[in-house]
C-alpha cells in the first residue's frame, strides 16, 4: 500500500455530468482513464454518505455511516441495466459549473422512482437475484437505514427526534405497524442502495483493473439525525428522552477563541466499550470493502476527544475525555491485520496521539500550505522535515487552492515561500511549485487536489470550514482533465519516482 506513489483528490460530486452533480457514470470511468494516463496510483475522494440540505449537504454530516448517497447514482447506467429507457433521460439538462443539489434531487429521484417501478414490473431473474443477495449480505445496516429513510420521506424530512413517540423510541408494536405500512417504501430504499453499491463496485473494479486505488475518507462522528443514532441510541451519550447530554467539538486555540462546537453526539466509549467497539469494527470493515485505503478524519479523538455539555453555545466549557486508544486498534488489527488506514493528524496534536500512530505505524499528513508561517526551518510541514511513513498534500478539501492561498497569504508567508524555493513565486506559478515540492518529498504518497493541477483560484475552494453555506459545490468542467494535462502530470510523476509499481518495473527492463 505504501509504495512511493501519487494521487489526485477529487470528489465524485465534482465530476462533470448533465444532472446537477457528478456521479458514478461515464465521467467517473473517464477520470479513472485520466488518472492512469497521468501515472497516478490513488484517487482520493470525500465521504459518500447520504446528505441533506439542512446540514449544507456536507459529506461529513451524513445520514448514515453505511449507506451511499443515491444522488451519485448514474442515470446512464440505469439505462444499461434496462431499468430506464434512453428516452427517459432529460435532454435539456446542461453540465453546471457548480453542484445544484436541488436540481439533482428533482431530476434523479424522479428517475430512480421510475427505475424502481420498472424493476418491480419487468426486471429479469438475474437482477432480482442480485438484489435479494445484496439485501441479505447488507442486512445488518440496510434494514434499519431503509426504514429510517422511508420514515424521513413519510415525515417530510423531519428529524427522528420529532417523529411520533412510539417510532422515536422504536417501540416494538409501533415499529411493526410502520414496517407493514411502509413496506413498499422500505423496499424502494433498499433498491436505491442496491443500485448505488452496484455502480460503486463497478467503478472500483474498473479503477483497480487500471492500477488505480480508491482512497476514501470517513468522519469520526455521525450526526444526531442519522439512522445510526436512531437505530442504536445506546451507543451515544443520550438521556432517557434521547436528547444528547454531551456533544462534540474542539477546544479554543490560536484560530478560534471559542473553539468549534460541532454538536454531534459523542460515543459511550467507556460505558459501552464492547458495543461501541463492535459498531466501529463493522463500520471500518464495511469501508475497507469500499475503499483500498481509508483516511480517519479527526484521528486525535481515538486518543482523547473534546466533550462539551449539551446546550452550551460555544466549545469553551468542554473537557478532554479518554478515547478508545490502543485497545481498540489491537482488536481491529486481529480482524484487519494490514490496517490500511491514514490518520488525519492536523491541528493541535499531543504526544499521546503521536504515540498511538507510532504503535500501529499509521501514516499522518503533511500539508505544504502550513509550512511557511513561523520558522519554516523547524516546521514539520516543510519538505525537509517530512518522513517516509506519511502523506504529503499541497492542500486538502478544507484549504484554499494553492493559487488562492498565495493570493491571500501574509507577507511573511510569501517571503518565506520565496526564500525557501530561492525565487519569487507568483500566484499563477505557485500550484506547479508546490505540486513539484510534494512529488519530491520523501513521503510515501503525494496528493494534490484537482483544482491545483488546474491552477484554479479561491473560486474553486471545496469547503470553508468556518462558513455554513456555499460549500461542496465546486465542479470540474468537461475537457479540463485533458490529455495534455495528463501527459504533464505523468512526466512530473515519473521525474520524482512516483509512477505505479508496474511502470517502474517496465522502465527498469528497458534500461
Amino acid at each position: 500500500m505504501m509504495d512511493r506513489s501519487a494521487g489526485i483528490l477529487l470528489h465524485i460530486s465534482s465530476l462533470p455530468s448533465r444532472y446537477g452533480i457528478g456521479d458514478l457514470g461515464p465521467e467517473s470511468f473517464a477520470f479513472a482513464d485520466f488518472l492512469e494516463s497521468a501515472g497516478q496510483t490513488w484517487w482520493q475522494i470525500l465521504p459518500i454518505s447520504p446528505t441533506e440540505q439542512v446540514s449544507g449537504n456536507s459529506p461529513y454530516s451524513g445520514l448514515s455511516a453505511f449507506a451511499g448517497n443515491i444522488l451519485l447514482i448514474s442515470p446512464e447506467y440505469l439505462v444499461k441495466d434496462g431499468l430506464l429507457e434512453k428516452e427517459d433521460l432529460p435532454e435539456n439538462v446542461k453540465n453546471t459549473d457548480k453542484v445544484d443539489f436541488e436540481k439533482a434531487t428533482e431530476v434523479k429521484i424522479d428517475l430512480l422512482e421510475k427505475s424502481f417501478r420498472n424493476f418491480r414490473n419487468n426486471a429479469g431473474k438475474e437482477l432480482k437475484d442480485a438484489f435479494e443477495k445484496f439485501c441479505k449480505e447488507e442486512d445488518d445496516w440496510l434494514e434499519s437505514y431503509s426504514l429510517y429513510a422511508a420514515l424521513k420521506t413519510k415525515y417530510k424530512k423531519s428529524s427522528w427526534q420529532d417523529w411520533p413517540e412510539g417510532i422515536k423510541f422504536r417501540q416494538e408494536a409501533a415499529i411493526r405497524k410502520v414496517k407493514e405500512e411502509l413496506k413498499e417504501g422500505i423496499q424502494k430504499e433498499q433498491f436505491f442502495q442496491f443500485l448505488f453499491y452496484r455502480q460503486w463496485f463497478s467503478l472500483k473494479s474498473y479503477c483497480n483493473s487500471k492500477g488505480i486505488r480508491i482512497f476514501g475518507d470517513i468522519p469520526f462522528y455521525v450526526g444526531l439525525d442519522s439512522s445510526d443514532v436512531w437505530a442504536g441510541p445506546g451507543l451515544f451519550k443520550l438521556n432517557e428522552s434521547l436528547e444528547p447530554v454531551a456533544v462534540s467539538g474542539v477546544p479554543p486555540d490560536y484560530f478560534s477563541e471559542t473553539g468549534q462546537l460541532w454538536g454531534t453526539p459523542v460515543f459511550r466509549w467507556a460505558e459501552k466499550k464492547k458495543e461501541v467497539h463492535h459498531w466501529w469494527k463493522r463500520r471500518l470493515k464495511q469501508c475497507l470493502r469500499i475503499y483500498d485505503l481509508l483516511r480517519l478524519d479527526h484521528f486525535r479523538a481515538f486518543s482523547d476527544y473534546w466533550e462539551v455539555p449539551a446546550g452550551e453555545e460555544t466549545a469553551i466549557n468542554g473537557k478532554w475525555q479518554k478515547g478508545p486508544g490502543a485497545s481498540f486498534f489491537k482488536e481491529l488489527k486481529e480482524e484487519l491485520p494490514d490496517l490500511p488506514l491514514v490518520a488525519e493528524d492536523l491541528g493541535d496534536i499531543d504526544q499521546a496521539v503521536h504515540d498511538l500512530m507510532d504503535q500501529f505505524q499509521l501514516p499522518g499528513m503533511r500539508i505544504l500550505q502550513f509550512a511557511f508561517g513561523d520558522k519554516p526551518g523547524e516546521n514539520l510541514y516543510a519538505p525537509h522535515m517530512h518522513i517516509k511513513n506519511s502523506l504529503v498534500y499541497t492542500g486538502t478539501h478544507d484549504n484554499n487552492t494553492v493559487r488562492g492561498w498565495v493570493e491571500s497569504a501574509s507577507a511573511k508567508e510569501r517571503r518565506n515561500l520565496s526564500q525557501y524555493t530561492g525565487r519569487r513565486i507568483t500566484p499563477a506559478r505557485a500550484p506547479e511549485v508546490l505540486i513539484r515540492m510534494a512529488l519530491g518529498s520523501v513521503a510515501h504518497i503525494a496528493v494534490a487536489p484537482m483544482q491545483d493541477y488546474l491552477g484554479l483560484g479561491e473560486e474553486a475552494i471545496m469547503n470553508r470550514p468556518s462558513v455554513a453555506k456555499g460549500n461542496w459545490l465546486w465542479r470540474m468542467q468537461e475537457g479540463q482533465a485533458s490529455p495534455e494535462l495528463g501527459r504533464k502530470i505523468k512526466n512530473w510523476t515519473v521525474l520524482y519516482g512516483r509512477q505505479p509499481k508496474a511502470e517502474k518495473k517496465k522502465s527498469r527492463l528497458k534500461e
